[in-house]
């Protein structure tokens, strides 16, 4: 799909502001609502806008730890690597995973409530013989810089003009 600087720019003002109104969308790029609503309906047939969703604040829910985890599996055929991919689905706590060329197979963001919870999804992982053969943790002390917005228009080539919103990064993404 090619993209232009109009559907870029509804792409990184939705990237800020998902809960933003149709109208307010589109005066925010310059088009009247109708062909702004046309547009983001196009980028969502086209698979481009995949879901909105909340960030949720979990420190406001209870305690919990971020963990970062990288894994090396017992054995490289296309079949453990699918048996290994299959099996994070089932755990909840696994909440992001990248397959990774280089030293380790996989990068894994955990959630849990506290280490012990980490310990124990490790140890069921062990136990469930899913391939794993060794890890190592990285626990966050601390969050530096969060789930950012895409650079959009650095990726698809094309200089985008629309600012960020008040508070955000006036950088051109």
């Amino acid at each position: 799909m090619r993209l232009d600087a109009r559907d870029l720019a509804i792409l990184r003002v939705l990237s800020f502001e998902g809960r933003i109104t149709k109208a307010a969308l589109a005066e925010r790029v310059g088009l009247s609502p109708t062909p702004c609503w046309e547009r983001l309906k196009k980028l969502e047939k086209a698979g481009v806008i995949e879901s909105f969703r909340a960030e949720i604040n979990l420190s406001k829910l209870g305690p919990n730890v971020t963990i970062f985890t990288s894994a090396e599996l017992s054995d490289h055929t296309a079949a453990s690597f699918r048996k290994f991919e299959a099996a994070l689905q089932r755990y909840e706590e696994v909440v992001a995973c990248w397959a990774l060329g280089g030293g380790f197979d996989y990068f894994l963001q955990i959630v849990t409530r506290d280490i012990d919870a980490y310990q124990r999804l490790i140890d069921d992982m062990l136990d469930a013989r899913i391939g794993l053969s060794r890890y190592y943790t990285y626990i966050v002390t601390k969050p530096v810089k969060g789930p950012a917005v895409p650079p959009i228009s650095l990726i698809a080539g094309v200089e985008d003009q629309i600012s960020a919103p008040k508070g955000g990064s006036r950088r051109i993404l």
